[in-house]
């Protein structure tokens, strides 16, 4: 199994930064695909960010250019650095992980929210 926590969430000014991270409990350098989702009150959750054990990423186009994906193996951890933040970020955020070994896990999620 793989245990995912996130942290970094929190309250922040439209235009301001943050950034999130995820531990994990097994190497992430063994995980296939890593990434982040988001999910905001009333809506599906949406894909934010993906990066794989070739470190290729993949951003929503709602993202593109402000958020930047990133692996740390030595750290055993997933980050997420959001900048230009605009209300319409406001959601939980989940990190997630695929491997085919292991299957696909999640984490419990972190609150940003977006708010003068």
């Amino acid at each position: 199994q793989v245990q995912l926590v996130e942290s970094g969430g929190g309250l922040v000014q439209p235009g301001g930064s943050l950034r999130l991270s995820c531990g994990s409990s097994r190497r992430v350098f063994s995980m296939d695909i890593m990434g982040w989702y988001r999910q905001a009150p009333g809506k599906e959750r949406e894909l934010v960010a993906t990066i794989t054990s070739s470190r290729i990423t993949n951003y929503a186009d709602s993202v593109q250019g402000r958020f930047t994906i990133s692996r740390d193996s030595a750290e055993n951890t997933l980050h997420l650095q959001m900048n230009s933040l605009k209300p319409e970020d406001t959601a939980v955020y989940y990190c997630y992980t695929y491997s085919s070994a292991l299957g696909t896990y999640w984490g419990q999620g972190t609150q940003v929210t977006v708010s003068p």
